[in-house]
Parts: structure tokens; sequence; C-alpha cells
């Protein structure tokens, strides 16, 4: 069942990256690309989790998970609103860093086995420098953005920028609550996608 949930969950977070990909296409605003992107990380972050909790963990998930789960959704949806902010080297710099993510996720060697259905804690597995010291520095920069954005435009579009920080509280508080299970991470990762969508689409 906990499988099945966060497999559910990885559909609705790829499907709505989806949606805003569509609106990217037609408007062409690279705020509309990375939201997309950093929904689409979500969704994979979410769907490795539903692969452990049904055939458990082993090194390439716990990879992909720690990848797009850990490193990149904060960072690019952060990035996202920078964009939108006007900030021109939002997108370089989304680019550079998903690289170097990418790097640091495929090479750095494991300190403990993977083994169990239950989501393994980072810790336990990689050493602080550079995958944990990395994905502290994407999602602290990350969340500052997006909370910084919509903070400064709340008067504007008030609706929006309440629906992104509620959205993005729910992913920080489903990352925390990762160590009781599947089931309830993929709750908020299935919340948190949908409010974040919504105040992506209502700020567009």
């Amino acid at each position: 069942m906990e499988a099945i949930l966060a497999f559910g969950a990885a559909l609705v977070a790829m499907r709505l990256a989806g949606l805003l990909a569509a609106r990217w296409r037609q408007r062409r605003e690279p705020r509309l690309a990375l939201w997309s992107a950093g929904l689409a990380a979500y969704a994979l972050g979410a769907a490795a989790i539903a692969w452990g909790a049904a055939g458990g963990w082993n090194e390439g998930v716990f990879r992909a998970y720690y990848l797009f789960g850990g490193l990149l959704t904060a960072a690019l949806l952060g990035a996202g609103s920078l964009a939108g902010a006007g900030v021109r080297a939002a997108v370089p710099a989304a680019l550079v860093y998903t690289g170097l993510a990418a790097g640091v996720a495929l090479a750095v060697p494991l300190e403990a086995p993977l083994a169990g259905t239950s989501i393994p804690e980072a810790q336990q597995h990689l050493a602080l420098f550079p995958a944990r010291i990395l994905a502290i520095l994407g999602n602290v920069g990350g969340s500052l953005a997006l909370v910084c954005v919509a903070v400064a435009g709340f008067r504007r579009r008030p609706l929006g920028n309440a629906l992104l920080l509620a959205g993005f509280a729910l992913a920080a508080l489903g990352s925390a609550v990762a160590g009781l299970g599947a089931a309830q991470t993929a709750a908020f990762v299935a919340l948190a996608a949908c409010l974040l969508y919504a105040g992506s689409v209502a700020r567009a």
C-alpha cells in the first residue's frame, strides 16, 4: 500500500510538472520551465520512494532519490522564483548547479550498505562533504529565494504567493517526516505538489 501511495503522489507531481511545461511552451518564460523542472524532480524523488517501498532500497534508487528529492527540488523551485523576479542569472546558475548535483549524486561513495523498505537517512550513507553540504546549500538557497520573492510580491499576488509558500512549507515538512514511512511522505508530496502548481499558475 505504501508503494502505491508513493507512486500515486509521483504521478500527481509529474502531471502538474507537465501542465507547467505546456504553459512554458506557450509563453517561453524561464520561471515556468524552472518550476516545471522542480516539480518533475519532486515527482522523480517520490517515484524513488515508491520503488524503495515496493522492491527494497538499493544504491541506484537511493542515488535517484537523493539527486531529485534532496538536491534538485528546492533549488530549481527557488531558481524559478528568482527568474520570475527578473534575475537573469537564475537560469545559468540553475543549469550549473544541476550538472554539479548530478555529478555528486552519481559519483560520491556510499558509506554504508542499503537494505529494507524504509526511507534511508542521508547521514547514514553519505559523507558530509560534498553530498550533504551541497544539499544544504541547494535547499537553503532555494528556500530563501522562493520565500523572499513570494513575501516581496505578496501585495501584488497574495493568493499565488500564499499557495506557493504553503506548498513549499508542506514539501519541507514532508522531508522532515520522511522517517515515518513512504505513506506519510507520499501524502505530503501529493498535497505540496498541488499547492505549488496552483501557486505557480496563480502567479503566471
